[in-house]
């Protein structure tokens, strides 16, 4: 059965800035959750905490249209760590602001495991099982090429750091964060900075105009991009990696 879910669409940056107005007391999820064993609640909000296994890598896996709930589903099964971003997105309900969550990606999970366990979960029978189309799927790396087959692209992974950023910016519980394409990110600066302050602290990123506004853009892979809400110049500045 499809996913009941909405499908969250590549956003309008038009979008207004600024905190809501009534975050609700609830966040129904739809039965899906953006949080992992790498994500903990503390009292100075979300860290991530990954506790780095040499084999394992962080590996971009396609989803078939409406079924991101059964796929993560049946990830978890298998006692893999999954992870889905989720877009926390203001609704108007009976005269009310509300704060509701759905797929920020629509075709794409994350998965933190080996190669050997991504390979039989992508060739488990029950995937394909009484199913017209694959609910998993490689994305590729057409970046670059396999050693051992020059013609073919090797499975896309994200580094640690990158994807701990990543997790970072998304499990904060903001509707102005928000997936956006090249044709409306207006870069002003090739350096990556760091926010130094608000609830975006430490997220690092690209500075970027959306709308007239400046915000800080995240790069996850291959063009998927997510900007923070706005962010003042002076809660920014140079990012060194060390």
């Amino acid at each position: 059965m499809e996913d009941s879910a909405n499908q969250s669409l590549m956003a309008d940056a038009s979008l207004y800035n600024g905190q809501p107005t009534d975050t609700g007391s609830s966040c129904p999820s739809a039965r899906l959750t953006s949080c992992t064993p790498s994500i903990q609640n503390n009292q100075d909000g979300v860290s991530v905490e990954n506790v780095l296994d040499a084999n394992k890598q962080w590996f971009v896996l396609r989803v078939s249209y409406g079924r991101i709930i059964k796929a993560k589903a049946f990830i978890e099964a298998k006692g893999l760590e999954c992870y889905v971003p989720l877009r926390y997105k203001e609704v108007r309900k009976h005269g009310k602001k509300r704060i509701i969550t759905e797929p920020l990606l629509s075709s794409f999970l994350f998965v933190y495991a080996t190669a050997e366990q991504v390979e039989t979960l992508l060739h488990d029978n029950n995937v394909v099982a009484n199913e017209s189309r694959a609910l998993l799927s490689y994305y590729f790396d057409h970046t670059i090429h396999r050693q051992d087959n020059p013609d073919c692209n090797p499975p896309l992974t994200i580094r640690d750091n990158a994807m701990s950023n990543f997790i970072k910016l998304t499990s904060i519980k903001n509707p102005h964060i928000i997936p956006v394409t090249t044709g409306i990110i207006k870069f002003k600066l090739g350096d990556e900075v760091v926010v130094t302050e608000g609830e975006f602290k430490d997220i690092h990123g690209r500075v970027a105009r959306i709308a007239g506004q400046q915000r800080v853009v995240v790069e996850i892979f291959d063009e998927c991009f997510v900007a923070t809400a706005y962010i003042p110049k002076n809660a920014v500045k140079l990012y060194v990696e060390y």
